[in-house]
């Protein structure tokens, strides 16, 4: 584009950012460049590009025309130095963690982060000499006492999966910068159009694209975006070395379904924020985690950071893991299964799903109870979810 659309709102950069007529053929949507190399005129240029003094393609590892419209539109929207777009969310977090940590360092995490994400820090990681204290990071305290000189990376993940609980990012990093820590933020739940760590004190970004960026439950794959040059430079190798790059193909879609994010976004939002309050006057719901809701312990938190509580919802059901596997097997509606963000509703039970590899103890640990059910709330209509619902309660 031969204009800046960083001077335009949220919902118009979505549409526009990474969006260029091509060239060649004068198409509006993005051409799917399905190469695997990339011809140089002579040898003086392939030697150019491989030394990084002249810009162009060389190998779609290392980088690829499609893919780098991806990586444009999303560090865009976070407001980042660039992006490396993975082939997956958990791609995404071991190439930081690969390309920043080593033997000695420490991270500081959220313990209820996404289980994978604790997992393969917690038993992978450690056997390269990474260590690590997983903490309620809403607490700021807890997250300040469990700092060391040694530690490298917060790694932050907020709202938190499953537990709907946030972190103050820019607390987090004010701790983090005084003791000369990178401040590593998922931002999948929220989603660029919710909230922008980096504008709030974040070194690192990243998402499971796989989620409220593609939105159509069809792709799987993640982001990075730094906020410097420098660490940019210091995440490039690792992304083409581990091979964590993603395809053209899943990235054309990511970017067609990028466009659609904002109002996605909120079309979800409204719904959810209509069946957290259903589910809250609920006789037989123990309790809802939603931050739309005033009684969300960080509620206030949430009008702060984020510009809306997105369409994620906790809640447990009266009568713990069996009640609440009786109403996930009465949904007819929605649909049970893992991920989010997706234009469908989805529900699931994180303790015997998502979050399976953890250990119990560190599960309850982390609030993430054995009668935990999350809910995606999609872009169907609110008062249809809410009827599904209330069929299958019938049925706990």
């Amino acid at each position: 584009m031969s204009h800046d659309v960083k001077k335009y709102s949220r919902a118009t950069q979505v549409v526009h950012a990474g969006q260029h007529v091509d060239p060649a053929t004068g198409a509006v949507a993005p051409p799917i460049i399905q190469s695997s190399t990339f011809s140089f005129k002579d040898c003086a240029q392939g030697a150019a590009r491989f030394a990084g003094t002249e810009e162009g393609y060389i190998y779609s590892r290392m980088g690829n025309p499609t893919v780098a419209r991806l990586e444009e539109a999303v560090s865009t929207l976070e407001n980042g130095f660039g992006g490396f777009a993975t082939a997956s969310g958990m791609a995404a977090l071991n190439t930081v963690v690969f390309a920043l940590m080593g033997q000695g360092d420490h991270m500081v995490g959220t313990s209820s982060v996404y289980g994978p994400s604790r997992v393969v820090i917690e038993r992978d990681f450690s056997r390269f000499g990474v260590a690590s204290d997983w903490v309620d990071t809403s607490d700021i305290e807890k997250v300040r006492a469990a700092m060391r000189p040694e530690t490298k990376i917060v790694f932050v993940e907020t709202p938190a999966n499953p537990t709907m609980v946030l972190t103050d990012i820019a607390a987090i990093a004010e701790i983090a910068h005084k003791n000369g820590s990178i401040v590593l933020v998922d931002n999948t739940f929220a989603s660029p159009i919710l909230q922008r760590p980096i504008e709030l004190g974040a070194d690192i970004v990243m998402h499971s694209m796989t989620k409220f960026i593609n939105g159509h439950s069809d792709i799987v794959g993640g982001m990075i975006i730094p906020k410097t040059k420098e660490l940019y430079t210091k995440i490039r190798p690792a992304h083409y070395y581990l091979g964590a790059c993603m395809d053209p193909h899943p990235a054309w879609l990511a970017l067609r379904g990028f466009k659609t994010l904002a109002m996605r976004v909120r079309t979800a939002q409204d719904g959810a924020q209509k069946v957290a309050q259903w589910l809250e006057y609920n006789p037989k719901v123990e309790w809802v985690r939603y931050p739309g809701l005033a009684s969300h312990p960080q509620h206030e938190l949430a009008q702060r950071q984020m510009e809306g509580p997105g369409s994620l919802i906790s809640f447990e059901v009266r009568g713990g893991l069996e009640a609440g596997t009786a109403l996930l097997d009465s949904v007819e509606l929605m649909t049970l299964a893992v991920s989010l963000g997706g234009v469908e509703s989805l529900i699931q039970h994180p303790p015997s799903m998502t979050h399976a590899a953890m250990s119990r103890e560190n599960r309850i640990a982390a609030g993430i109870t054995d009668g935990l059910v999350r809910l995606s709330v999609g872009c169907e209509d609110a008062d249809d979810i809410i009827g599904d619902l209330e069929q299958a309660f019938q049925k706990v």
